[in-house]
């Protein structure tokens, strides 16, 4: 992903930084208590964010700063579809501070994502999943106009 910056007076879009790791792994551990009951091992978690900010091949986290203070993140990973010749980029760990929600933050950061995709010929669309009881994300997704897509998700989480 190229480097660009989307700014106004007190709001920044940008790609994260070796230490940004806090705020993210901080972050990863809120979202999933909330979004799925579910509490992750933060040595894991730590592992795994430090994995993808040391790796560009992995994907990028994409935050959101507000007067300097880091309010907003989603991380995009790589899928290759061989029947499109190009790259999806995946939308995760979409995750914005409870106390900035309603405020358009998501939907900045998706704005710079996607203006970023579309400056590139090697990506071919954006996909996201989201939990199917979580009414607020998907009625800010359908707003900015992702659409539902014709595929159900199925997994196994060798984890557990």
């Amino acid at each position: 992903m190229r480097r660009r910056e989307h700014t106004s007076p007190h709001l920044l879009i940008r790609k994260a930084r070796p230490d940004d790791m806090g705020i993210i792994i901080s972050n990863n551990l809120a979202m999933a208590k909330e979004t799925e009951g579910r509490d992750l091992d933060r040595e894991v978690a730590s592992k795994g964010v430090k994995g993808m900010i040391e790796d560009p091949r992995k994907g990028v986290y994409i935050l959101a700063e507000v007067s300097g203070r880091v309010v907003g993140q989603c991380m995009i990973t790589y899928e290759w579809s061989d029947w499109r010749n190009g790259d999806f980029w995946w939308l995760q760990s979409v995750y914005v501070l409870p106390e900035y929600r309603a405020q358009g933050i998501f939907g900045l950061i998706y704005e710079h994502v996607l203006a970023e995709a579309r400056e590139r010929s090697d990506v071919v669309g954006l996909r996201l999943y989201v939990e199917k009881g979580n009414r607020v994300a998907q009625d800010v997704y359908e707003h900015l106009g992702i659409k539902r897509s014709h595929y159900d998700m199925y997994e196994i989480d060798l984890t557990r």
